[in-house]
């Protein structure tokens, strides 16, 4: 297999929140040059050298960079999509602009391929008992008998269907929908998810991303699947900070399913409550199983029980429900 590398340009006191959000992602290892240790390693009082090379001194200049390396396949396209995803979400926290630019450049590959070479591997193939997932240029197989089909490209944003974490969540969400289900997608990428819920009979939906550029797909996305606009919104922004996005989103939601990473639904649990209705569903994805227990003891906290979970390669997703009578508002976000 093939690997590309990627860079990520930050400062030395994003490293560690860096390297816990990649490990978010699936992205287990990383390779560290931080400037700043190499000036301390300069200026260690019992360092003892004659000769030190001229692109070892340099690095005591360098920008700090976190490299890791994704392979070149349908997997890894959508790992640097949700990586890229995550970079603006910490972006957006950095109210005090201290992590640098967190921009991922890639190496030895041209940006453009990225939206291409992965498509070789994303073939058709069903999901749960009644979605059936193909992109664009390829036909249905004997498989979609009887079943749904949503048809997605996903070009740069995260969300083909064939992640763990999408798959999980679309299983768990396909017997929740009906023909009077108000959906709330919260960190939409590619539109997947909300879109399989419309196409499954779902009066309406309302779409968020912090990411233009998957605003733009999911938009995309939902007019080659024949959605009607009128029942669907598309909304980018940062759901936590933003109090007239909030406002706009509005209560009431029979299903939210957000496939996002653990820290950032951490950050998310106080709203919950109020965009849902009394025994609302919400559906949970993208969290790693060794912080599934974390992040369910963060949102039951706020008047959830869980129903279901169910895991897959490494991956939990989680169906809770809302109990009668919680919250509806965020006293946390009030103060």
């Amino acid at each position: 297999m093939n690997w590309t590398q990627v860079d990520i340009y930050t400062t030395t006191p994003a490293i560690d929140l860096l390297s816990v959000r990649l490990q978010d992602l699936g992205i287990r290892g990383c390779m560290v040059q931080d400037a700043q240790d190499f000036q301390e390693f300069l200026e260690q009082k019992d360092g003892k050298w004659d000769y030190l090379e001229d692109g070892l001194m340099e690095l005591a200049s360098c920008e700090t960079c976190v490299t890791v390396y994704l392979p070149e396949d349908a997997q890894g396209a959508e790992m640097l999509a949700a990586l890229r995803t995550m970079l603006a979400q910490m972006k957006a926290e950095d109210t005090e602009h201290q992590y640098g630019r967190l921009e991922a450049v890639c190496s030895g590959i041209r940006e453009e391929d990225w939206a291409n070479n992965w498509k070789q591997y994303f073939k058709p193939f069903p999901v749960g008992n009644k979605l059936y997932i193909k992109p664009s240029w390829e036909e249905p197989t004997a498989e979609a008998a009887g079943r749904t089909i949503l048809e997605i490209d996903p070009a740069s944003s995260f969300g083909t269907g064939q992640h763990h974490t999408t798959r999980l969540c679309l299983e768990l969400m396909e017997n929740e929908i009906t023909p009077a289900t108000r959906l709330l997608d919260l960190g939409c990428g590619s539109g997947i998810l909300f879109i399989g819920g419309m196409l499954l009979g779902a009066k309406e939906a309302y779409a968020v991303d912090i990411e233009e550029n998957a605003t733009r797909i999911a938009k995309e996305n939902a007019a080659e699947n024949h959605l009607n606009p009128e029942n669907y919104t598309i909304s980018c922004g940062n759901i936590i900070t933003d109090t007239a996005l909030r406002e706009s989103i509005g209560s009431g939601y029979d299903v939210i399913t957000a496939n996002i990473v653990a820290d950032v639904i951490k950050g998310m649990a106080p709203l919950f409550p109020s965009f849902l209705k009394d025994n609302g569903i919400l559906i949970l994805s993208g969290i790693i199983t060794e912080r599934a227990d974390e992040v369910l003891d963060t949102v039951t906290a706020y008047d959830f029980a869980v129903l279901e979970r169910r895991e897959a390669s490494g991956w939990c997703a989680v169906k809770l429900q809302k109990l009668a009578g919680a919250g509806t508002c965020c006293d946390t976000l009030r103060k």
